[in-house]
């Protein structure tokens, strides 16, 4: 079980280039010393309930926790009302048809005019989005993280869920002095950018998510080809989402280990 900590949780605002991006922050209420940090980066729905909750927790265990909100950026084309109604249809199909796009158009055309315009806003988005687009706003939250005065900056980890899974990784290759790295079902970061990689990187998958999951052995062999710290798991009969206890993809029991693992690899945040 759990040690119970008080935590505190609030917003904030941090400049990236020419905006600011907006973030929710969780520490511990009381506590001595600098306290290592935690980027926590959000699925495709954005910074919600379930990611709040997320930071809290590392909060809980001793870290301060800072999840930007990566769509607070200008210029986003779509809202995160529409991204979840777009993401619920998709999860509507079936999984082997998921990327037969015209099974995927056919299936749009029957929604009604309001819905289906909606749906196919954010398929658009989908499918034209450059993730590498957020990197400057995460490297921006790590500059935010490093001159804060109560982070002890030689431990600043990331973890990210989903597209946050996949951005995380991105981040890493991007040469971030990050402690450690955790990727929960993300896609491998470019093989031509895995030899820049300074840190541990901890891999947390599914067992049914074999999009994402069949292509993990690739990259553990880049890894190691590189000389780079890389170990992951697989959690057998979880889907793809299997962390965030308000998706149907739940899966407490993995979910549970899942967080062992991860606060084991990062390191508790009360013992260092």
């Amino acid at each position: 079980m759990e040690e119970k900590v008080e935590v505190k949780g609030n917003r904030i605002e941090y400049q990236s280039g020419n905006h600011r991006i907006k973030a929710y922050v969780a520490s511990p209420r009381s506590g001595n010393g600098k306290l290592p940090a935690v980027i926590v980066v959000h699925e495709i729905f954005g910074l919600d309930a379930h990611i709040e909750d997320v930071a809290r927790r590392f909060a809980a265990q001793g870290y301060l926790a800072l999840a930007p909100d990566l769509y607070s950026k200008p210029g986003m084309p779509v809202t995160p009302q529409e991204i979840e109604k777009g993401m619920g249809f998709m999860m509507s199909l079936p999984p082997s048809e998921m990327r037969n796009q015209k099974y995927v158009s056919d299936k749009i055309s029957e929604l009604p005019k309001e819905e289906r315009e909606v749906v196919g806003k954010t398929m658009k988005w989908l499918t034209g989005r450059n993730l590498d687009e957020h990197i400057p706003d995460l490297k921006a939250g790590f500059e935010w993280l490093l001159k804060n005065a109560s982070v002890d900056k030689s431990r600043i980890f990331a973890v990210g869920f989903c597209m946050g899974g996949t951005l995380v990784g991105k981040l890493a290759a991007e040469g971030t002095e990050l402690a450690g790295a955790s990727i929960f079902y993300g896609e491998n970061p470019a093989a031509e950018k895995i030899s820049m990689i300074k840190c541990p990187v901890l891999g947390i998958y599914g067992g049914e998510d074999h999009r994402i999951t069949d292509k993990v052995p690739e990259l553990e062999k880049l890894m190691k080809e590189n000389g780079k710290s890389f170990r992951y798991r697989v959690f057998p009969g979880a889907y793809h989402a299997f962390f965030n206890d308000t998706r149907k993809m739940y899966n407490k029991e993995a979910a549970a280990e899942a967080w062992k693992e991860v606060l084991g690899f990062f390191g508790n945040g009360r013992e260092g």
